[in-house]
């Protein structure tokens, strides 16, 4: 393991913790292409409902929803990137421990 690994990780990390914050702010630049364009058109769909004089209740619910598949796929991704850097430390406090016992310090 190296400090390069351990930087990337951590880079990743904050990366990934404010596109999360982002997504519950209700902001869109963090979404991918799927989600993006699923809330868009939901956007569009409640557009035209609102100029109907319809209800806009399931827009609405398919705004809340995709927003919150994508709060959940970042929050899978932030906990994926934190385990991945807790394995690296113990990996490396593994080798350190070998090392040490193994007299070749």
């Amino acid at each position: 393991m190296s400090n390069a690994d351990l930087h990337r990780l951590d880079r990743e990390i904050r990366a990934t913790s404010k596109k999360l914050e982002a997504v519950r702010r209700g902001e869109l630049w963090p979404l991918n292409g799927r989600e993006r364009r699923a809330m868009l058109r939901a956007a569009a769909s409640g557009a035209y409902r609102t100029a109907k004089g319809r209800s806009t209740g399931r827009a609405e619910t398919q705004m809340e929803s995709t927003s919150s598949a994508a709060e959940m796929r970042l929050t899978a991704e932030l906990n994926a990137l934190h385990g991945e850097r807790q394995r690296l430390i113990t990996e490396a406090a593994r080798e350190k421990a070998a090392k040490k016992s193994s007299g070749w310090w």
